[in-house]
């Protein structure tokens, strides 16, 4: 992976350790933030939005255009966990992209990332970013998106650590058709305890934001899960286990010009304290229901 990929290096992963506020006097791991991409911190499908520069960049046929739309639909629609629906997506996606040049790919999504991606960033989603980074948390974006997609995703919302689909290129520099990695389901949940173990991060001290029932294993693996605008089955779950459900309407575009995180405070700002407040207000009261 390419040293500007925002994976690793994230200040609150420093050493400088805050005291653990449920044990005063010892010290604390370090919490961390992990958001999916879609429909979470943006209000569009990354590799759906991608489809029409690919498609003009001649990777994509109108057929193919119309299957990954159509396949989009039919997953979204479902609502499903169904193992066998996301190995079915999963092998779809790799034979589509058999024989790309990764470096096509990745200038494509470089050259249209602001135009497709920056409009359609939930305010929400930003103030809690901005919130979370403040009070020294690791924040991860996780997709099933290629990381070729949500790395530069990440570099734009000022995020540092990505978990995300890996597709395997050739010694030509071409996708071979193989995935190394998928980041769907119970896999998300995995990669996120092995990127807790790496990081010493503690996640019963960890929050996990999701909109869809299939996240269900990534929103179990962490002490504080959150539905945001979730589907059918995730609100289902959501009220059986008492989660907070958040609902986030308000798509805003970033400033291209600023540093990542010096946008997200503008935007964070365009939405108001109120958003930063209630995260305050929610980890509170969590905190003394835990300890009541």
């Amino acid at each position: 992976m390419k040293q500007e990929e925002p994976t690793g290096g994230s200040p609150a992963l420093s050493d400088d350790r805050t005291e653990d506020p449920r044990a005063p006097g010892s010290q604390a791991s370090p919490s961390a933030v992990f958001f999916d991409l879609d429909k979470t911190v943006i209000a569009k499908a990354s590799s759906l939005a991608f489809s029409r520069p690919l498609y003009k960049g001649g990777l994509l046929g109108r057929r193919d255009v119309l299957k990954v739309a159509y396949s989009h639909l039919v997953f979204r629609l479902g609502g499903s966990s169904d193992e066998e629906q996301m190995a079915r997506t999963r092998d779809y996606i790799a034979q589509l992209s058999r024989g790309w040049p990764a470096d096509q790919v990745r200038a494509i999504v470089d050259e249209t990332l602001h135009e497709l991606i920056d409009p359609f960033v939930y305010a929400e989603a930003a103030a809690l970013i901005e919130a979370h980074r403040a009070a020294g948390r690791a924040v991860v974006l996780v997709s099933a998106s290629g990381e070729e997609m949500v790395a530069p995703i990440g570099r734009m919302l000022g995020v540092t650590d990505v978990i995300a689909s890996r597709m395997v290129i050739g010694r030509d520099g071409r996708y071979t058709g193989e995935i190394d990695f998928y980041a769907a389901g119970p896999a998300k949940a995995e990669a996120i305890k092995h990127f807790a173990s790496e990081h010493g991060i503690d996640l019963a001290a960890s929050f996990a934001y999701s909109d869809s029932i299939t996240d269900e294993p990534m929103l179990r693996s962490v002490g504080f899960p959150r539905a945001v605008n979730p589907d059918r089955g995730l609100r289902r779950l959501a009220l059986e286990e008492e989660w907070p459900q958040l609902v986030f309407r308000r798509p805003v575009a970033l400033r291209p010009a600023m540093p990542g995180p010096t946008r997200l405070k503008y935007a964070a700002a365009g939405l108001g304290v109120a958003a930063v407040a209630y995260v305050v207000w929610r980890v509170w009261r969590d905190r003394r229901l835990r300890t009541a």
